[in-house]
């Protein structure tokens, strides 16, 4: 699986941007995908992630940080993901990593390890 992230960029504090991430190769509905984000001299941490369950079903879980305000989906025609990120604050200035891995139910979307990373894409927000 390959991984393209698009759409970082600049706002002001109480703005909104949103990430997309396109993902080349087979059955991406198989896929657990995730958002993760890196602050300078800070460790790589887990923002939010989604699992296709059937149907219309997901399933989703989100860092504490960001409930509420950052919201990811996915759209299996497509082979994409996507997080909408508003009310954002200089605190969520990172930047972004899409990650995928194999999809395995039983496992924690948060602390499971991702096999696959794109190419980060930065999001400066300003005071």
């Amino acid at each position: 699986v390959q991984l393209q992230a698009s759409g970082g960029g600049s706002v002001q504090a109480g703005g909104s941007l949103r990430l997309s991430c396109a993902a080349s190769g087979r059955a991406f509905s198989t896929y657990d995908m995730a958002w993760f984000c890196q602050a300078p001299r800070q460790d790589r941490e887990f923002v939010a992630g989604i699992r296709w369950i059937g149907g219309t079903t997901h399933v989703t879980d989100y860092a504490d940080s960001v409930k509420g305000r950052f919201t990811i989906s996915r759209d299996n025609a497509k082979n994409t993901v996507s997080l909408q990120m508003n009310s954002l604050k200089p605190e969520d200035t990172a930047v972004y990593f899409c990650a995928a891995t194999s999809r395995s139910l039983r496992t924690n979307l948060k602390t499971r390890p991702y096999d696959y990373w794109g190419q980060g894409t930065l999001v400066t927000v300003s005071s």
